[in-house]
Parts: C-alpha cells; sequence; structure tokens
C-alpha cells in the first residue's frame, strides 16, 4: 500500500514527462525515460538514457518474459495436479513452444497489433477475475477483520514471525518494495514507453491516467487478492517465492478444483499480454540503442527467452528480475528529480488552462 500511494505520485509523473517529451519516429510517437533524458536534460545526459535503454532490454527478457511464462507453467502444472494428470518435462516444453510462437508473431506485428491483442485480453479476465474475488470475500466476510488485522500486525511486528527484528523488518521491505514496483512498474519507466503513444490534449492528462494504473492494480486487484489468500485458510510459506501457486490454492479452498482451470487460463492471456507490453519496452530500448532494424532480431530473442523460461526455478527468475528492476529504476528516477521543475509547470498549466474540457488551448504555447 505503501509503494503504491509513493507509486502513483512517481508514475504521474513519468507519463506527463513521457507527453510533453515525445518525439515521432517512422510516423508513430515514441518516448519514455531515454527520451525525457535526451530531450528533457540535454546532450551531456545522452549517456544516462543509454544506461536505461540497456538496462530495459535486459529487463525486458527477465521481469516481462521470463518471470510471465514460469508463472503459467507453474499454473498449468498445478492443474494438471489437481487431476491427476501428467505434468512437467516434455510438457513444459511444448507449452513454451506454443507461447513462443504466440508471442513471435505479436511482436513482430509491432505496437498496433500488440495494443489490439492486449485490449480483447484484458478487460473480460479482468472482470471475471474481480467477480471471483468478490465471490470468495463474500463466502468468507467474517474472516475478513481478521486478515485485516493480520496484515497490520504482519507489518509492524514482523519478529513474531521470523524471531528477529533487524533482519525481518529488512526483509519485509525488500520484498514489499519489490512485489509492489513488479506490479504497478511505478519508478521503473518503463510504462511511460507505452503512455507516450496516447493521444491526449494535454500531459497531464495521461499523468491522471498514470494515477488511475497504480490505484487499481496494487490497491484493488492485489489486495483483493491479498483477502481471499488469508481468508482462505491455506497455510502461508513465509519467506518462499510461492508463485501463483497459493492464490489457485486459496480460490480452490472456497470454489473446488474447476476454478484452477479457469485462473490457468487467466494466467495465460495475463502473462502473454504482459510479454508483450514488456516486448514493446524493450524493443523500444534496442531501437533506441541500435537503430530501427532490431525488430526481427529482437523478437526471435524474445520467443527463445519464452522455451528457456519453462525450464527456469521460479526463485532464480524472480531474482534476476528484481535485479534488472533496480537497476532501470535509478536512470529513471534521476531523470525525474531533475526535471522536477518542467513536471511543476506542466501541472500548473493544466490547472490554469480549467483541465481537460480546456486542455487544448495553451499546451502548444507551454514554455
Amino acid at each position: 500500500w505503501v509503494c503504491a500511494l509513493l507509486g502513483m505520485a512517481t508514475k504521474f509523473s513519468e507519463a506527463t514527462l513521457a507527453v510533453h517529451f515525445r518525439t515521432r519516429e517512422n510516423g508513430e510517437y515514441v518516448g519514455g525515460p531515454m527520451y525525457i533524458i535526451r530531450r528533457g536534460l540535454g546532450r551531456r545526459w545522452t549517456w544516462l538514457g543509454t544506461v536505461y535503454s540497456f538496462f530495459g532490454v535486459f529487463a525486458s527478457f527477465g521481469v516481462g518474459n521470463a518471470t510471465q511464462i514460469n508463472a503459467v507453467i507453474t499454473g498449468v502444472n498445478q492443474v494438471f495436479d489437481r487431476f491427476g494428470l501428467q505434468s512437467g518435462g516434455k510438457w513444459n516444453f511444448a507449452i513454451g513452444i506454443l507461447l513462443a510462437l504466440l508471442v513471435g508473431t505479436m511482436l513482430l506485428g509491432g505496437a498496433k497489433r500488440i495494443g489490439k491483442t492486449a485490449e480483447v485480453l484484458i478487460p473480460f479476465l479482468s472482470g471475471a477475475y474481480i467477480l471471483l474475488c468478490l465471490g470468495a470475500l463474500v463466502a468468507r466476510a467474517q474472516m475478513i477483520p481478521s486478515a485485516f488485522a493480520a496484515i497490520i500486525h504482519g507489518a509492524f511486528s514482523p519478529r513474531a514471525v521470523t524471531g528477529g527484528l533487524a533482519g525481518s523488518l529488512l526483509q519485509t521491505l525488500r520484498i514489499g518494495v519489490s512485489r509492489g514496483v513488479f506490479t504497478n512498474e511505478a519508478g521503473m519507466g518503463t510504462a511511460s514507453i507505452a503512455h507516450a503513444s496516447a493521444q491526449v490534449s494535454h500531459p497531464v492528462q495521461q499523468g491522471m491516467m498514470g494515477i488511475m494504473e497504480v490505484f487499481i492494480d496494487t490497491i484493488v486487484i492485489c489486495t483483493m487478492t491479498a483477502l481471499v489468500i488469508l481468508c482462505s485458510g491455506v497455510p502461508i510459506p513465509y519467506g518462499e517465492d510461492a508463485g501463483g501457486t497459493l492464490t489457485t490454492a486459496s480460490f480452490c479452498a472456497v470454489y473446488g478444483n474447476w476454478v484452477s482451470v479457469f485462473l490457468a487460463l487467466a494466467l495465460c492471456c495475463f502473462a502473454v499480454a504482459t510479454v508483450l507490453g514488456w516486448g514493446l519496452y524493450g524493443l523500444r530500448c534496442a531501437q533506441y540503442l541500435l537503430g530501427p532494424g532490431v525488430r526481427r532480431l529482437y523478437a526471435l530473442a524474445q520467443t527463445a527467452v519464452v522455451v528457456l523460461a519453462c525450464m527456469l526455478k521460479t526463485d532464480t527468475i524472480w531474482s534476476l528480475s528484481e535485479t534488472f528492476n533496480g537497476l532501470m529504476a535509478i536512470p529513471n528516477l534521476i531523470a525525474l528529480v531533475l526535471l522536477s521543475s518542467v513536471l511543476r509547470k506542466l501541472t500548473f498549466d493544466y490547472k490554469n488552462i480549467g483541465g481537460i474540457a480546456a486542455a487544448g488551448g495553451t499546451y502548444e504555447n507551454f514554455n
């Protein structure tokens, strides 16, 4: 929750500046932290944009690809196990090949195909998932107060779980912040690459959308998921990366094994949409470094990682993902701090022209 509240301000800043400093290449808007740095801070800071793009390319293979695909494999294997079917091994490889073909085809189609695919996949499944959460919480409504109490108690008394104060606080903070950033990408700057292509009359309008993203992703959906888990009665392994296994087990405790099929399908669709979105982020970073001709090579590399991710262990993938998340945040946050005066002027400009209704009047003359 704390990470989300801070992330709303960060995401607002990223999205607003991304639209303000975007440029046109090959007939479409492109932007993001590397363009914010280059166009906002000037030529002597170009190296920082290069550093960000370098980390962004590698992160797109970890947090944007391997983590998602590994979650899909875990979810599918769990469904197979619940119904007594054979899982793992050759089945993981076969699923990886199918996903790799899908991802490669979509990435080669470019930003418009990625956007159209995501807008079909996400809304229906998101609505269905929220309804499942609400149904589970209604069924276990008497346990909701104790779930909130457990959250507060665990946050302020971590040694009650692990037996040590300093180490527990550090571990709680590290995991909480890293998972919070993982859900909304605030501070990493990646989402601003997508925000930069939005059709808005004033950058602050898109900044407001950034605030809503964080609120819905982290405050609403993650809180509902946490409450379902805490109210389910399923044992929670402290300090272990449970992946999607814990969530699936919690829903099955309420609805029965059939719900694992829907969750596996939803997880697959969410993961593919995330891989495609991050594929766009990584492609923009790669093109910033190497030029537009790198698209095909990058798409082939992403498809290869999809297959590889099916064979890796969850804890290894999480460690790599968290590392690159942190590395990307450093140049992005430096740029946000240095450009805070521009952000402040943009915000006052938006307020002074009466908000969205009058947004088209003065932004073109913004100084």
